[in-house]
């Protein structure tokens, strides 16, 4: 394998692993959650809430950005970085995803995928060239290889496809990434939908070619969790072990959880601010649903244990109030508060495999869940 590695194993657990992955703008320690903003923005928070929370790194969509405000113009501001004020690591995902869930609006071919914008209409291709090529204008310090990624349940025909596709894609990725300066990165994506044998395929092929990192997609998108872990005991063993490994949009605090124990070592969800939007606080008690009329007279706070104020300090009679209101900031409280929730939650499980006591700590958050929220007053 002759790419640069930028990731250092610092300790393991079992299969679990803790580790540091040196980004062109900052230092990324592992297990980690990287916070979706989509559009360049965190839907109902501030950059410097993600940032005091502990996130390292965040996501960005190549699809949306590219059709508004435009990669070249982003380019021409100074990047995503200057552009947005996130000054950290920013991972772009290839716009695969995206083609998936536009299958009424796109067809895909050998060479691209072309689709019509959800905005205005226009026709639109995106080869696996023009999707470096928007990723590398964005100044992503993690660009993602293109592919197709294939809603479950599917045919197997239709899965393989997909895959043998998406592997093809990611040579001419590569090739189309051959220039960028040290220090970015180019993640492979497995893919194979819920098949053993066409998921060893893909990370093979992978593996083969070439990466600084691995992903495993086309998960999440419809399928129980036993056979997306399942699928991540499958790929994961083949992934090379100095290489850091990405469940992409993943997921609940149980799925990572139990991913993490599995050996992947990166996530992303858009759970923590869509939840958040809709009136849904994550804690050490599991979720919490604040539209609850439970909640309308209780004085107390979220977790009055917890280091985040928002968790710690209002009440949610407050949180509940401003919930059924409608009000903007209900929606930011508790968007901030699930962000902090996830970011505790990774650095619970950094410090649990640095110590070997991972196994204890995942034994006792799964019960700490499984308990539930508080009595009601």
């Amino acid at each position: 394998m002759s790419l640069a590695n930028h990731f250092d194993l610092i300790a393991t657990d079992g299969a679990a692993r803790t580790g540091r992955l040196t980004t062109p703008h900052g230092v990324v320690r592992t297990p980690a959650f990287m916070p979706v903003g989509t559009a360049g923005a965190m839907k109902g928070i501030h950059w410097r809430e993600v940032r005091d929370a502990g996130a390292d790194i965040v996501l960005g969509n190549t699809y949306h950005l590219m059709l508004r405000p435009g990669a070249e113009r982003i380019a021409a501001l100074g990047g995503l970085q200057r552009f947005t004020g996130w000054n950290g690591p920013m991972l772009t995902d290839s716009g695969g995803f995206q083609v998936m869930s536009l299958s009424e609006l796109r067809k895909v071919t050998e060479n691209a995928v072309t689709f019509r914008s959800h905005l205005d209409g226009a026709k639109v291709e995106l080869s696996p060239e023009r999707s470096i090529e928007v990723q590398r204008l964005l100044g992503s310090d993690i660009a993602m290889q293109m592919d197709e990624c294939v809603r479950l349940p599917a045919e197997r025909a239709d899965i393989e496809r997909a895959m043998q596709l998406s592997l093809r894609w990611a040579e001419r990725s590569k090739r189309a990434f051959e220039s960028a300066a040290p220090g970015y990165m180019l993640f492979g994506i497995a893919q194979g939908g819920d098949v053993p044998e066409l998921r060893h395929t893909s990370a093979r092929g992978l593996v083969e070619i070439g990466f600084h990192g691995y992903a495993i997609g086309g998960l999440a998108v419809g399928e129980p969790q036993a056979v997306m872990l399942a699928m991540i005991e499958e790929v994961a063993p083949i992934l090379p072990e100095g290489r850091p490994r990405y469940l992409m949009g993943v997921g609940t605090p149980e799925d990572m959880l139990e991913a993490v124990a599995r050996g992947i070592d990166m996530f992303d969800c858009v759970m923590p601010t869509r939840n958040g939007r809709h009136g849904v606080a994550f804690t050490r008690f599991g979720q919490v649903n604040l539209r609850n009329a439970r909640h309308a007279d209780d004085p107390r706070p979220l977790d009055e244990e917890s280091e985040w104020p928002s968790t710690r300090d209002c009440a949610r009679a407050y949180l509940h109030h401003l919930v059924k209101s409608g009000e903007t900031l209900g929606a930011m409280l508790l968007s901030e508060i699930n962000v902090a929730y996830y970011q505790r939650l990774m650095q619970d499980i950094r410090d649990a495999i640095a110590k070997g006591t991972f196994e204890e700590f995942r034994q006792r958050t799964r019960a700490d869940w499984a308990r539930g929220d508080i009595a009601p007053r």
